[in-house]
């Protein structure tokens, strides 16, 4: 290995620790301000997107790209804080429909700027080309780290999100 590629090598790595750093002192303000894990406030925002306030666990799921028992988990920790209500379906009996609460609205506007809503900002910012090329290049870098295969939500956090589930508020 020349010394350029032992550079390359070395800023390459300092560049993922620092990613993993960024998501980490994420999830901590967050933990700290809201009191929530990046997940809860990616429930919390999809359903105070939803002009009825409402999604079903089901819609849920696939928005966040996780299973059912993963939201389910995550809505049951949100219900016992007050911060979304189950509510039974007047269509479909068997159907109930997660809705967001006042306190849960308050939650999501007094939560600091989503780790994930900051990358979003920059890479719409960027040129179609640009994003393609970043695109493929964290899917060459997942694949390096064998974890093409993990199952993983839009949510930028550290670990498993059922996990995160299971912690405290």
């Amino acid at each position: 290995m020349t010394s350029a590629s032992a550079d390359r090598v070395d800023e390459s790595l300092i560049a993922l620790r620092r990613i993993l750093r960024a998501t980490a002192l994420y999830e901590r303000d967050l933990a700290q301000a809201a009191g929530l894990t990046p997940a809860k406030l990616r429930v919390l925002q999809i359903i105070a997107g939803r002009a009825e306030g409402a999604a079903t666990s089901k819609a849920l799921s696939e928005q966040m790209g996780v299973t059912q028992a993963t939201i389910t988990a995550l809505v049951d920790k949100l219900v016992a804080a007050g911060l979304v209500e189950r509510q039974r379906s007047e269509i479909d009996r068997r159907q109930s429909h997660v809705a967001i609460t006042e306190a849960g609205r308050a939650a999501v506007k007094d939560a600091p700027d989503a780790l994930q809503q900051r990358f979003v900002r920059a890479f719409e910012r960027m040129q179609d080309w640009e994003q393609m090329q970043l695109v493929a290049s964290l899917e060459r870098v997942a694949a390096m780290l064998d974890a093409e295969d993990i199952d993983a939500s839009p949510v930028l956090t550290t670990g498993d999100i059922r996990a995160h589930g299971q912690r405290g508020l």
